[in-house]
């Protein structure tokens, strides 16, 4: 039975399993690792919480990616939305400095995780400027569906993929330069539907 993620005991337990599996990374123990086991132990709750709540590890890092980025975000961003471009710049700059950050949480082991970790930021991008673009949709003449999504869709992956790859030598620019450039191409994208 699926469990009701509104109901405050939900959140309270994740959010736990979250803070343990931080916990056991800080250890320096790698992603790879750490089981089920191991994160439900240190939460203090059986196997059987964890998998009423998570399907299987894979979901769990992926909740974990997704919980992990939004809270970065909303500490820039208090309202966890986009209101103008100056918050797609904050977004885009966000985005930057989490890519550089992740870097010292992987080890090589953890490799197999990216691909994972990868999708999960890039769908809370795209659900950002999905929002975004929707309310100001409501604001303009009117923009066919297909064609907001698309953009929120190029855009996140323009902004996660521009970070992903700059997070592999950020030493070449700077991640102030990069947000600067990334800005202007996602102005671009968006001229059609503004």
């Amino acid at each position: 039975m699926p469990v009701n993620l509104d109901d405050p005991r939900v959140k309270r337990t994740r959010q736990l399993m979250l803070q343990s599996f931080m916990d056991l990374v800080e250890q320096k123990k790698n992603i790879y690792s750490i089981s089920v086991r191991d994160i439900a132990a240190h939460a203090t709750v059986n196997r059987a919480t964890f998998y009423a709540h998570f399907e299987d590890k894979y979901a769990f890092l992926t909740c974990w990616m997704s919980d992990k980025f939004r809270k970065v975000a909303e500490m820039r961003l208090p309202a966890y939305a986009l209101t103008g471009m100056d918050d797609l710049q904050t977004l885009i700059h966000v985005t930057f400095e989490f890519m550089a950050r992740l870097r010292q949480y992987t080890s090589p082991g953890d490799v197999q995780f990216e691909p994972m970790f990868e999708i999960a930021i890039q769908k809370e991008i795209e659900s950002l400027l999905l929002r975004w673009l929707c309310e100001r949709e409501g604001s303009q003449a009117p923009v066919a569906e297909g064609m907001i999504k698309t953009t929120a869709e190029v855009i996140s992956w323009g902004i996660f993929g521009s970070a992903m790859q700059w997070s592999r030598h950020p030493e070449q620019r700077t991640s102030e330069a990069m947000t600067r450039d990334v800005l202007a191409v996602a102005t671009a994208v968006l001229a059609p539907i503004s």
